[in-house]
């Protein structure tokens, strides 16, 4: 079991999840893509399960992208609704377990009941302190990092902002996640090794797992797998191995 072999003082604070294969998940089953996306969403649950009982205290779930409207409509339609009734399912539970659910992304674009079921989520468990679920919906990390440079560009017109205070940190206060730290490890499933288009600014230091398990697949266990294999890595933030040596 690999939850034996983790260690609790080096879990990640903040793992972020590009949660890839529901739909080839279900295809090799014959089944149609929303079961894909219906077991995903019970991969998603176990796996906050699991982060729980480590410790980690940021879940960054990459649940619906910007470029995900351009899939059929039906399919869409399908993952708004199926949206609705996980966020009516899960609330209870994550107020339950003390888990506060937060939101980045383009949320403007999502059908007006979808909205107003996240956004009751959002106030009922923003008390939550145990850990924190972000769901990134309708988001793209080209579009959070336009968002930004747009709204400095006119803080700086409007004589707020002096261009010479712009740095990494000020950056980082206009972006949607100014709120998190950044993750600590990203992971991604079914095999695929690119990033597509998800917090670019913000893993620019992540570690990064791929797996060729397929989200509906990847449960407790695999979590944990994941987290042994962070753990086994040295984090140098450009040092080098003798500079973090001395620091210990």
């Amino acid at each position: 079991m690999f939850k034996e072999q983790i260690d609790k003082t080096r879990v990640p604070q903040h793992v972020a999840i590009i949660m890839d294969g529901n739909g080839r998940w279900a295809k090799e089953r014959g089944l149609d893509r929303i079961f894909g996306h219906k077991e995903g969403a019970a991969a998603f649950s176990d796996v906050t399960e699991a982060a729980v009982e480590i410790g980690v205290k940021y879940l960054t779930a990459y649940a619906f992208s910007t470029e995900n409207w351009n899939r059929p409509q039906a399919e869409v339609e399908a993952l708004m609704s199926l949206l609705v009734s996980t966020i009516e399912k899960e609330t209870e539970k994550l107020l339950k377990n003390d888990i506060r659910l937060c939101c980045i992304g383009d949320i403007k674009r999502l059908p007006k009941p979808v909205f107003d079921k996240l956004n009751g989520c959002l106030e009922r468990t923003a008390h939550c302190k145990r850990m924190t679920i972000i769901l990134a919906l309708s988001y793209s990390s080209k579009w959070e990092i336009l968002e930004a440079v747009k709204n400095i560009a006119n803080d700086v017109k409007d004589n707020k902002l002096s261009a010479e205070k712009i740095d990494d940190e000020l950056f980082s206060s206009y972006l949607n996640t100014k709120n998190f730290p950044d993750p600590d490890l990203l992971i991604r499933t079914s095999g695929e090794t690119r990033i597509s288009n998800f917090l670019l600014w913000q893993i620019a230091y992540s570690e990064l797992y791929f797996t060729n398990t397929n989200w509906p697949d990847f449960r407790k266990e695999q979590f944990f797998e994941a987290i042994c294999d962070y753990q086994k890595r040295e984090r140098r933030f450009g040092k080098t191995s003798e500079q973090l040596k001395t620091e210990i």
